[in-house]
């Protein structure tokens, strides 16, 4: 079948993994979130929002309670958020978000990965021309009128509206909005009674690269191994898929 057959198989294995990492990077923003704002969900956007988003991964309430109880400890670290940005083989643009309690550390293993996989890191800003942040917010469409829900997000700040599958092939509505209008898009969502599955702020591509799928393997083995790593908080590629 060959190797990149055998590869995508073992990237599907990695799923539960994956799964445990996504706790502890929830549980990281958490943290964060009553840190800069206090523990109250409802007084405190950032935390309800970590909290909306552990909710759609099955994450355990009482992991999600521990990590709001540990953030009220002195013992707590503090995270730094820092963005690193390069390039994989094959002329991949990846960009990489983190949050760290020792800068040295990161920095050296998000060098070391790139170096390890043919690829080259750069320097910040470097791909602000291929990524663009975005406010993205998920949600059950149901039986809900898309095209009418369109004119009633528009003052809110909609960009983009579009039904996709998640994981395991369900369908769920996507929303994309400017980054800066993120609570604003929030709050409209709450006031219509939309249960979002997850919101966050993520970076898009403003345009993809082809790759063979022999190139692709090599693609995936640096974003595996940075999604591996405790201190990364999120991966991105302009890799067309």
């Amino acid at each position: 079948m060959g190797r990149a057959f055998e590869f995508r198989k073992e990237r599907k294995f990695k799923r539960w993994a994956k799964m445990a990492v996504q706790f502890t990077r929830l549980g990281k923003e958490i943290v964060m979130a009553v840190k800069a704002g206090g523990g109250d969900p409802h007084t405190n956007s950032r935390l309800r929002t970590a909290i909306q988003n552990s909710k759609a991964v099955n994450m355990p309430k009482d992991r999600v309670e521990a990590a709001i109880k540990r953030a009220t400890s002195r013992d707590e670290k503090d995270y730094e958020e820092i963005v690193y940005e390069g390039y994989a083989q094959h002329g991949v643009a990846i960009l990489v978000e983190t949050a760290t309690d020792n800068l040295n550390r990161t920095v050296a293993n998000v060098r070391s990965y790139f170096t390890k996989y043919g690829g080259t890191l750069g320097k910040t800003g470097s791909l602000d021309f291929i990524f663009s942040r975005k406010s993205v917010f998920t949600f059950v469409p149901g039986d809900r009128d898309l095209e009418e829900l369109e004119f009633e997000l528009i003052d809110a700040g909609l960009e983009d509206l579009f039904v996709d599958a998640d994981e395991e092939g369900n369908e769920i509505a996507v929303l994309h909005a400017a980054y800066e209008d993120f609570g604003k898009m929030q709050k409209a969502l709450e006031g219509l009674g939309i249960e979002t599955k997850s919101a966050k702020l993520e970076r898009i591509a403003q345009s993809n690269i082809a790759v063979t799928e022999e190139q692709s393997v090599d693609v995936f083995k640096i974003i595996d191994r940075l999604e591996e790593d405790d201190d990364v908080q999120a991966v991105y590629h302009n890799m067309a898929e």
